[in-house]
């Protein structure tokens, strides 16, 4: 929603991934909301993440934009209310295909990657963990 937690969070576990696949990509984050517009990733997200090998605290939080749909060739969205929005913003003949990030691993049995904001430190960790199987899953499948 703000892109202050999950989206720098992805951000951050996907340019890993793919980077240490061997795979060229261009990636941004971006919220579906103008909550947090200019702000830097949320403390714990960025404590998580440090945790977790990754660099996050540089990412800016920006809203998401129509034209997005003509920079990028995939978009994934955290749940069904951001995807919902991102669809909402498609224009006409826009080929980048929009999903829920958790469709990269069906094996995982959820379908959306849970808001840490109003929870626990523990959330952050369980986000991160989410978002490295998906990561996982995209860079196999990229790298082919």
């Amino acid at each position: 929603m703000g892109n202050i937690c999950r989206s720098p969070t992805a951000k951050g576990v996907f340019d890993r991934a793919l980077r240490d696949a061997g795979v060229e990509f261009q990636s941004e984050s971006a919220g579906t909301h103008d909550y947090h517009v200019g702000r830097a990733p949320d403390r714990r997200a960025v404590e998580a993440a440090r945790k977790a090998g990754l660099a996050i605290e540089d990412d800016i939080a920006r809203q998401f934009a129509r034209e997005d749909f003509h920079r990028f060739d995939r978009i994934f969205a955290m749940d069904r209310a951001n995807f919902d929005h991102i669809l909402a913003l498609k224009p006409a003949g826009a080929v980048a295909r929009a999903q829920l990030v958790m469709e990269l691993v069906p094996e995982y049995g959820i379908e959306e990657v849970p808001d840490p904001y109003y929870g626990a430190r523990a959330g952050f960790v369980q986000v991160i963990d989410m978002l490295e199987a998906a990561a996982a899953a995209l860079a196999r499948d990229l790298g082919r």
